[in-house]
């Protein structure tokens, strides 16, 4: 049941699963386009959409592509609350159960072996889990990270609720007794927090055991990534997409590229060859200091980093943007999508003339970006830019056995 709830298609051909994606990504356009139509822009091309949609590029990994892994604790289909796994029901039906991944066709055999030290570690403790906060128990989250050279973070999140320093002293060394006399090393990582979704800042991680980061190789370059920063989950297919993003920037020797929702600069530390400079804007601070890490490892001297919400830091650097060289903006947020100041921003900057929407979600908020980008100037809400016009559509397939692709929208005007 798991399996058919996180990866939906698992059951299908690999081929099987392009062309049902492909299908979804053909809706999604359709459904822009005729948004687009409805805000009185003539968008309808000839195949009935409002630019080109390439075939699905396919993922070069199907099995095990993950290199990232969220297990949660909570009750298990037999009633056990130190169960670790992924959810299955919903909180509306009150049916949520968590689910052992052992079958799960998309994470790794490292990632279920650790998830399984854990809940050993765990049903072995005399703590409590901490299901819900108000209700106290300590253990909580597991993630694990991998990369290709076998490097392992694992990342245990644990509520010290009124715990002395001196209990929790000993609840670290028990786990990291565990995880390197035990079931085989692993960077280990703790985070003692006290909130449910708390940054690094409120509640900074605490390394157990091996290394404060793990390294991963990507076309080439050597990245350093910290136990929250952002980095894509399928690293083969994450290439396939940043070298697609190369191309399709069109970026030259006089161009200045926007990363926008950098993470730890993989997209622009990958392209910083071609193009004369990069800027970097990127929420998380500490993946911030992992792309100015990345970038002097890797001897890359064109490139500026900006730690901040790029809602705060994207219209100051444009509004006095006074530089005549060509500039390409590449775009990856969350599924929340871009805030409309950063929207604002780059419609109202003449100089950006292409723009590369990375989506993880397009029919969701980045659908609104998507008509923001493209409507007719309006005073109202300070959009006087010259409006954009999607020119290209190409999905790329990162999550295979899910119902998820990653849609690359070229915008140009």
């Amino acid at each position: 049941r798991l399996a058919n709830v996180v990866t939906p298609l698992w059951r299908l051909p690999y081929q099987e699963q392009l062309q049902v994606k492909y299908e979804s990504q053909r809706k999604i356009l359709q459904m822009l386009t005729s948004r687009l139509e409805e805000l009185g822009i003539d968008a309808q091309k000839p195949g009935g959409l409002c630019c080109p949609l390439q075939p699905l590029v396919p993922s070069p990994i199907i099995n095990g592509y993950r290199n990232k892994s969220t297990f949660s604790v909570n009750r298990g289909p037999d009633g056990n609350p130190k169960t670790v796994g992924l959810y299955v029901g919903t909180g509306r039906a009150r049916n949520i159960v968590c689910v052992k991944a052992n079958h799960m066709e998309n994470i790794p055999q490292k990632h279920k072996q650790v998830a399984q030290c854990y809940e050993e570690f765990i049903r072995h403790s005399p703590l409590d889990p901490c299901i819900l906060f108000h209700e106290g128990g300590h253990w909580r989250e597991l993630v694990v990270r991998t990369t290709s050279h076998g490097h392992t973070m694992a990342i245990v999140t644990f509520h010290p609720q009124e715990m002395g320093q001196e209990a929790l002293a000993t609840q670290k060394a028990l786990l990291k007794e565990f995880f390197t006399c035990g079931p085989g090393t692993v960077f280990l990582v703790c985070s003692a927090s006290s909130m449910t979704r708390c940054s690094h800042e409120q509640s900074p991680f605490q390394l157990l055991h091996g290394e404060p980061h793990i390294f991963e190789e990507m076309l080439g370059l050597k990245f350093r990534i910290s136990p929250d920063a952002f980095f894509q989950v399928n690293t083969s297919g994450a290439e396939v997409l940043y070298q697609a993003v190369g191309e399709l920037s069109r970026a030259g020797g006089d161009t200045v590229l926007l990363d926008v929702c950098c993470g730890t600069g993989t997209i622009g530390l990958s392209l910083a060859h071609q193009v004369s400079k990069i800027i970097g804007i990127e929420m998380v601070e500490k993946a911030i200091e992992d792309a100015r890490w990345n970038a002097a490892f890797n001897g890359i001297s064109n490139c500026e980093f900006h730690s901040g919400k790029a809602e705060a830091v994207l219209p100051q650097l444009l509004s006095s943007w006074e530089d005549s060289r060509p500039l390409v903006a590449v775009v990856n947020p969350s599924r929340a999508g871009l805030h409309y100041r950063v929207v604002r921003a780059i419609r109202n900057c003449k100089s950006i003339r292409r723009l590369l929407y990375i989506s993880c979600k397009p029919e969701g908020e980045a659908m609104r970006n998507f008509l923001e980008l493209c409507c007719p100037p309006d005073p109202g809400k300070k959009l006087a830019g010259e409006p954009f016009a999607p020119t290209l559509a190409i999905p790329f397939d990162m999550f295979p056995h899910t119902a998820h692709c990653e849609l690359v929208l070229l915008f140009t005007r």
